[in-house]
Order: C-alpha cells, then structure tokens, then sequence
C-alpha cells in the first residue's frame, strides 16, 4: 500500500487551469483518469488525510504510485480528452457501463452502390445509417417485412446479390414485389439509392408525408377506376401503419430527445436510455456498473452521456437530451454534445407533462434492470455459497450461516413503530417464514429500545416452541392472530411472489396440523443499524440465555458490518458477494418493514365507525355510504331507511344505527394532505405522499 504523500506534487507545481489527470501505480498502469475546471483545486483533494477521504477514493489513492496531468484550454477540451483517455487506458477505478448484450440495429448501408437494408450489431460504421437500437432482431426483421412492400429496398447478401446478377434472375423476394430487384437492372443504383433514402427518412420519423401521398394515389385510382392499383396502394397504407403501430407515440409534439435514466444503490447503478424519434419511442438499451469510485447521480449521468455519444456525430445526438440531474456543472457538457450534433442540444431536467411522466417510466426500467441484475446474480448457486463462506470468514462463524434472519424497524416520526423480521435460507429469501411486528412496549421513537424488543419477543417464541410446551400463554401480542380455536399464532405475512410450493412441507407441525411459528433458530441474526442496535440485540439474547446464534449489523452509511463488543467495524471488500448478501438481506427487511408501516397507518387514517360493525363486510359498507352519501346522514338515518339499502336487513341495520350511535366523535377524521375534515363525506385520506419523505 502506497503513501499518497511519497507522490505529492510539491507546493506550485499544479496549474491553477483546467485540464485532465491520470493516477498510475507501481506499474506504470493507468488507474484512473479524471477532468477538472482547476487542476490544483481537484488534486489536492486526493491528498488530505487518509481518513476523511471515501472509502472507495483511499482506496485508489493507496494504490496509486504517481500522478500526472494535461492541461487544456476549456472544460469541453477536458471532456473530450477525458473520454478519449478513458477509451484507450480503461482504467480499474473509473465508473465502467457494461452491457449485458450486444443490441441490434437496423442498419442501411448508404455507402454502398446498391445500398441493403439489414440487422447489424457491434462497432458502428461510417457512411451506414443506424436506426435503434432495438430490444431484439426480430422486432426488426417484423418491421422490414412490412416496410418492403413500399419501399423495395434490397435486403440479400452480397454473395446472394452477385449470384442472382450472374444468373440473370432476381432472388424470390423479386419476384414477390419486396424487392426492386436491381441485381437484374429492373432500378437504375440512382433509383435504389433514392429509395434507400426515402426508407431512411420514414424510420426517422418523417410518415406524415409518405402516408398523404399514399392516400391521394389510392384515391386518384379509384376516381379511374383502377381498382387493383388502389387496393395495393391500400394495403401499402395498412402495412405503414402497422410498422408505426409497433412503436406508439409518447410525445405528441413529434419530439427528437433522448431520455436516461439512473437506478442505483451503494455499490452497482443500472442506466436506462430511450430513444424517442418523432415523437415514438424507436429503441431502448441499458448499462449496469460497479461503482467503482464515489460518485454522484450527477456523475453517473456525465460517465452515461460520454458512453452515449463519445462515438456519435450529427442526427445520432438529439436534439434533447433528458436526464434525472444535470452535470455539474452543465455547461461543458451541454457544449460538448453541441459540437458533436453541429446544432445546439438542451439537456435538461423535465419538470413537467409528457416528458416528465415518460422519464418515470424510463426511472422504472432501470429499477427493473438492477433488480434483475441482482436476482441473476443471486441465483447462481455457486455465487451464494461463496457469500456465505465469506461471511462465515469475516465474522469468525464455525460454520456457514445457513437461515440469516435481519431485523428492521421502522416508524414516522415516532407513531406507527413497527418491526419486519425477514428469512435467507443457503442466501434465498423464503418469504413464508417472514414475520412482522408491533412495538408495544413503550410509546415513541427509539430504534434501540425497539430492536431489543423484538429480538426478545423472537426467541422467547423459539424457546418456548424448543420447550415443547404448547401454546403461547402470554396474551396475543398484535403480531399474533387468534384462529378459529381460539389458538394463537403469530401471523405470517407472505410475498406475492417466488413463492414455494409447499413452503412448510417436511417441517414440524402442532397437534392440530399447523406448521410451527418461530420454530428454527437462525445461525446469524442481522440488525440494520450500527453498534448500538447490535448490542440490544446481543443483550437481549443474553437475557434469554441464547449463546449460539451470531449477531451482526449493518450500517447503511459505509456499509460496514459491526459486532458486539468490537469498538472497529469489519469493512468487507466492496466486491465481495458475502457483502452483497448481507445487503440483500438488510434492503429486503427494510422494504418489508416499511410496507407493512404504510399499510398500517393507511388503516389507521382509513377507519371508521363502520369497521366495527360485526358481519359488516366492505360491499355492504360501501353501499350504505353510496346510498346515504356520507357518514353524518347514515347516523341520521332511521333503522327503517337503513333497511332500505339492497343487501341489509333489519338486523343489521339495528346493528349499524347502535354501532354508529355509540361511536365516539370528540375528534373528526381529518385528511392529511388537505387538511379538511372527512368525517361529513366518509372518504379516505387522498394522498400520504407528503409523509412518505420523513418514514423510517
């Protein structure tokens, strides 16, 4: 490991101007390569104290042997040469994209005499027009096939082109009208090339024309009465439309933009582009990183844009260019991109409308894609016996911890505390075996207090099944449910998917058939959090007497893994599948937790005096409030106009009157987004959204 200090530049040496830097190490290799509006400014951030650098930058610093530097005339000289260097070195600590596939593109090779319209992937070409990139070669292939019969463009190989030439005979897409056949002469190459062009010019988004023209020909047709050639041209105008149906328009102002967008965690980030032409999106495409180095949103966005258009020239850089947060700064950047489309280009954050709305879906892709990426990763079996190994390693288990069970708490702002507690069996989830809880023991906010509680509340449930000793005798706690018998269990909350077959099949069940709740003691138990909520854990193991399971947290700020009774934490390699385990587990009990926290105080703000009518279920609830209109006039109501609601008998109707006579009313529901009053018209609050941002 390196001494940064052994390589400082001295004092004057860096210029105050901007220009580029590469960190080498020992072997002269290039580490890393990075750009500054001040070259001085940005360098001597490297070599400050060790310790108040980001884990990732110490790092590379330590192991970085020298440093040297280029300097430019302007930021966008920078960009580029930045871009430039980062292409030639790849060095190990730059932000890497890497495409899981290579995606294909409908390619017209106008640099040929005949030009050929086909599927190309890899290295872009000069002088082939590029349309895409597509998520598969057959959406490609579907969209030609219907193109062909207006514009025969050739789509045969070069052997195939040259055999039919020599034969005298086109090919059999010739024959059938899908090829203009100029292997035999039947279209002079100006002719084809035109053609060529006027296919480019439709995929590019120019159809209004073409259509028009199309129709006037039918109609000038059919008023001659040439009714064959007004039905080709009639389905001509049908297989047009077909090919624009395949891809629907999301901009209504037959907008040229490019939209990114960036999912990330600690440690991976998954880019999503689309690609909109003429107001459709034409092609869609994704990267996914290890974040190699620290580095913001507005990083992530800069790296993107190089990858995107490093290589583009012209049209390929459109007009706009939408992303979830500018560079920083902006300026060089959006010149940069000027330069290379020769026009200006806006990038920008959309604020609003259509663009907006088509930027949150393009958000959800590039969710979806790093959650793929994570469950592929995870499902390999291999990898998560690695995980597990290492976990064992670095914790210094006897053995790999086969069940991990993590714990969560969470609340807004002190109210609604609730804790999840989340199962990994050999490092998959078994959503069966999730639990959910209620804090109960004290009111307010206090992670550490809460923690030790249900860890207590946990194992005393494991203890008294290892005990045998029948059922729970303490009273229900509300994480508890009381069945049919009278026999309580604790509830068991389910994931919608990757469910099991038989989740409890082979596993001990009671007298009375129902598997056993809390039965299987963890080899690890996980909290989210630091030391703090580690030692409540450990303590209350302790109070219960339990030496054999490993406690261990994980702190969301650095990601470092805390034990008991250790004032360091262990920093596992940002690389390690036992971290990315462990994180897996930890984000899995957070996102349990703070849904079942939402669903709870959504009931809470939701209920109503009807809830407690007995035999009362939502159908009937609902017409009596459609019937009365609001809560206030159904209170008002007689039993006899109660009865009147289809459905309700005279029973229930006493029932209802009683219920809603009785009900308390010192304090009216209120919505918590507007303010008003419900209680007149028995609506539910309409939004929660305004709480979500300040929930644990």
């Amino acid at each position: 490991m390196a001494d940064p200090s052994s390589y400082r530049p001295k004092p004057g040496q860096i210029p105050d101007s901007p220009g580029v830097y590469k960190f080498r190490d020992e072997h002269g290799r290039v580490i890393y390569v990075g750009k500054a509006k001040s070259l001085r400014q940005r360098l001597a951030n490297y070599f400050q104290d060790l310790a108040g650098l980001h884990p990732r930058t110490r790092t590379m610093v330590t192991t970085a042997a020298s440093v040297e530097w280029t300097v430019v005339s302007t930021e966008v000289e920078a960009l580029q040469l930045e871009y430039s260097w980062i292409k030639e070195f790849d060095p190990r600590f730059n932000v890497k994209y890497r495409d899981d596939k290579s995606y294909p593109y409908l390619a017209v090779t106008l640099n040929e005499e005949f030009p050929r319209v086909q599927v190309m992937r890899g290295a872009k070409k000069k002088g082939v027009r590029y349309f895409g990139p597509y998520g598969h070669a057959w959406a490609i292939r579907e969209t030609v096939d219907l193109m062909l019969r207006v514009f025969p463009v050739r789509t045969c190989s070069a052997g195939v082109f040259k055999r039919s030439a020599q034969i005298g005979r086109p090919c059999l897409l010739g024959y059938i009208g899908k090829c203009s056949a100029p292997c035999v002469g039947r279209i002079s190459p100006e002719e084809h090339h035109e053609l060529a062009e006027e296919f480019c010019d439709f995929m590019a988004g120019r159809t209004g024309a073409y259509i028009r023209r199309l129709e006037r020909g039918m109609q000038e047709a059919a008023e001659e009465m040439e009714y064959e050639r007004a039905a080709r041209l009639r389905d001509d105008i049908g297989a047009l439309k077909r090919a624009m149906e395949k891809s629907a328009v999301v901009l209504a102002d037959a907008t040229d933009a490019d939209l990114i967008a960036v999912a990330e965690d600690e440690l991976e980030a998954a880019v999503q582009i689309f690609h909109v032409r003429g107001g459709r999106v034409r092609g869609q495409r994704g990267w996914v990183t290890d974040k190699v180095e620290a580095v913001t949103t507005s990083g992530l966005v800069e790296h993107a844009l190089q990858q995107l258009y490093g290589e583009e020239r012209g049209d390929a850089v459109p007009k706009e260019v939408l992303v979830p947060a500018l560079p920083e700064p902006a300026e060089p950047v959006a010149q940069w991109l000027s330069e290379r489309r020769g026009s200006q280009v806006s990038l920008r954050i959309p604020q609003r409308g259509d663009k907006k709305d088509l930027m949150a879906t393009v958000g959800r892709n590039a969710q979806q894609a790093l959650g793929l990426h994570k469950t592929k990763r995870a499902s390999d079996l291999t990898t998560r016996s690695r995980a597990l190994e290492e976990i064992a390693g670095a914790l210094g288990l006897d053995a790999v911890p086969l069940r991990i069970e993590c714990f969560d708490i969470s609340h807004l702002q002190g109210d609604d505390v609730v804790a999840s507690m989340v199962v990994f069996e050999d490092g998959l989830a078994r959503k069966s075996e999730y639990r959910r809880f209620q804090i109960k023991g004290f009111q307010g906010q206090d992670d550490v207090r809460s923690m030790h509680e249900v860890i207590g509340r946990r194992f005393k449930r494991y203890l008294q099944e290892k005990q045998k000793s029948g059922e729970w005798t303490e009273e229900p706690a509300d994480d508890a449910r009381v069945d049919d018998n009278g026999a309580t269990a604790a509830t068991v909350t389910t994931g919608t998917d990757d469910l099991e077959p038989d989740p409890m099949a082979g596993r001990p069940t009671d007298e009375d058939g129902r598997p056993k709740r809390f039965a299987y003691p963890p080899q690890l138990v996980v909290v989210d959090g630091g030391a703090p909520q580690v030692a409540a854990a450990r303590r209350a193991l302790d109070e219960l007497g339990i030496d054999d399971v490993a406690v261990c947290g994980l702190a969301k700020r650095l990601e470092e893994v805390w034990l008991p009774e250790e004032d360091d934490p262990v920093v596992l390699p940002r690389s390690s599948e036992g971290l990315y385990l462990l994180q897996r587990v930890r984000d899995e009990a957070h996102r349990f937790a703070i849904a079942y926290q939402r669903s709870k105080r959504t009931k809470r703000l939701k209920s109503s005096p009807l809830d407690a009518v007995a035999g009362l279920g939502d159908t009937r609830r609902q017409a009596l409030l459609k019937h009365f209109g609001s809560l206030k006039r159904l209170r008002a109501a007689t039993v006899d106009e109660i009865c009147e609601v289809p459905g309700v008998g005279r029973k229930t109707a006493e029932t209802v009157a009683a219920a809603l006579a009785g009900a308390a009313s010192s304090a009216p529901a209120v919505n918590t987004a507007t303010g008003e009053i419900i209680e007149d018209d028995g609506a539910p609050p309409a939004a929660l959204s305004a709480e979500r941002g300040q929930e644990r």
